[in-house]
């Protein structure tokens, strides 16, 4: 794997020096000679400082500029160190995992790997990080992910592995942290790690978190995802913060060799006569303050717009209002509660997962059948007892809104049941993913329960557009 160009010897003819400062890059010298050279567009000279300056990501590109128009340069910027790492597990890679790393390294350590839930995307990371030997930083959403990918790195290689985030700010050669404290503090860490592992990428591009990838060095970038798509296509920025898909592949491409074999039900329930009545009257409210604004629902934008415009009159106010109503009694349906409850008897040696749009219903759902939730609201210390006691089998079932979506490792779950969530494809994916840890003769299922002639019907299509679920 060829590494970005060394740091040259100092040269007195250039006199150049390039150093980090709060996450950009400063190249000074005399600007005359500066402004000749092949240097990145994303740069300009900064009167104030009397050098040129640009965001720290461009460093690889600067210095390969630097080097094909042979200048030299003192390279005070990088402060990250070559590594001596050695892998202690007895735990081959894959062939698909082989095949993402080669990917990755043929295109100079920049790029993306999509890859299902469950089929090992944390050891193309390891992997990455054995070939490159340089400092690594791994972001995370969330303290679980954080928490599994310390004790993967630890174990991996049995050398200090540093935390930031929860509290703990401890960084190391080997460092953890979560996309919020990346971006608290990556002005001042930027250089330290020359291989940069963001996982669950697809959260990279939001306005703030992108510049944990923006305000670093790191030559080297891997993004791992199960669904880098965004529905406000932001996912586009990740060619410029990461590199593009180098490599992918589907659930249903790995299925029964690498994951579970699968299958996917719907089951359509009835709207008692009650919540029909209220149902169609709330509809035929908010629709029709839709029609009378001439408003077009389709994306962001259109719902955003609805938005607006509802908080400008009563009548808009009572629009959204019977819109949030309509919605609750099709997700939230009495005979959803029925059907679960069969669900639950007819898998009761197996292990659920039930999902749910909101807390509320999570909320119910737990008091009804006595099953443990975990929303955003639970403490550390308790979700980890009630993962604990799901996967040992103490717990049959756990009920969560939307938490669970990522970075639940229990191989033994084999059922999910989606009493209600978003039009959200990843989300849909990533649900999926939850229950398909491979484990001998095992075969998961996925319930998504729906309420007939209603727009949850809509819904559940648009979610339902990927090959996961085809056929």
């Amino acid at each position: 794997m060829k590494s970005p160009p060394p740091p040259a010897p100092t040269c007195a003819a250039a006199g150049l020096t390039l150093r980090f400062h709060r996450g950009t890059l400063e190249l000074r010298g005399e600007r005359t000679q500066i402004e000749e050279l092949s240097l990145p567009t994303a740069g300009k000279w900064d009167a104030r400082s009397a050098c040129w300056r640009c965001p720290a990501c461009h460093y690889a590109d600067l210095l390969r500029g630097l080097h094909r128009d042979g200048v030299t340069v003192t390279d005070q910027a990088r402060a990250y160190q070559t590594l001596n790492l050695a892998y202690l597990l007895n735990r081959e890679p894959r062939d698909y995992q082989r095949e993402a790393l080669a990917a990755w390294r043929a295109a100079k350590g920049r790029g993306t790997v999509v890859l299902p839930t469950g089929a090992g995307k944390s050891l193309v990371a390891v992997q990455a990080l054995l070939v490159t030997q340089r400092s690594g930083l791994i972001v995370a959403p969330t303290l679980e992910l954080v928490r599994q990918w310390y004790e993967l790195l630890s174990s991996s290689f049995g050398v200090p592995v540093g935390v930031i985030g929860g509290g703990e700010y401890n960084p190391q050669e080997l460092t953890v942290t979560t996309y919020d404290s990346a971006y608290l503090h990556v002005e001042q860490l930027g250089n330290r790690f020359g291989l940069v592992v963001f996982d669950e990428v697809h959260h990279l591009p939001s306005a703030s978190y992108r510049t944990a990838a923006q305000l670093s060095l790191a030559p080297y970038r891997l993004g791992l995802t199960a669904t880098p798509e965004r529905q406000d296509g932001l996912d586009q920025v990740l060619d410029e913060l990461i590199g593009p898909v180098v490599y992918q592949r589907e659930i249903t491409e790995l299925s029964g060799e690498y994951l579970a074999d699968y299958d996917t039900r719907r089951i359509s329930v009835e709207l008692s006569e009650e919540e029909r009545a209220e149902y169609d009257e709330a509809r035929a409210i908010y629709l029709g303050f839709v029609r009378s604004q001439g408003l077009r629902l389709g994306g962001a934008s259109g719902w955003n717009e609805f938005v607006r415009r509802a908080s400008r009159s009563e009548e808009g106010r009572r629009a959204f209002a019977a819109y949030r109503r309509q919605r609750t009694l099709a997700v939230a349906a009495r005979s959803k509660l029925e059907s679960l409850e069969e669900l639950l008897f007819l898998h009761r040696r197996d292990r659920v997962i039930i999902f749910t749009l909101d807390n509320a219903t999570a909320y119910a759902i737990s008091r009804r059948f006595l099953v443990p939730v975990i929303t955003h609201q639970t403490r550390m210390r308790e979700r980890i007892a009630v993962l604990s006691a799901f996967a040992s089998g103490e717990l049959g079932a756990v009920v969560t809104s939307k938490v669970l979506n990522e970075g639940v490792d229990v191989p033994d779950a084999n059922v999910a049941v989606v009493v209600s969530g978003t039009g959200s494809v990843r989300e849909h994916v990533q649900r999926l993913g939850r229950i398909l840890r491979p484990k001998d003769g095992k075969r998961a299922v996925l319930y998504e329960l729906i309420s007939r002639n209603t727009a949850e019907t809509q819904t559940s299509e648009r979610r339902r557009e990927h090959t996961a679920y085809k056929g």
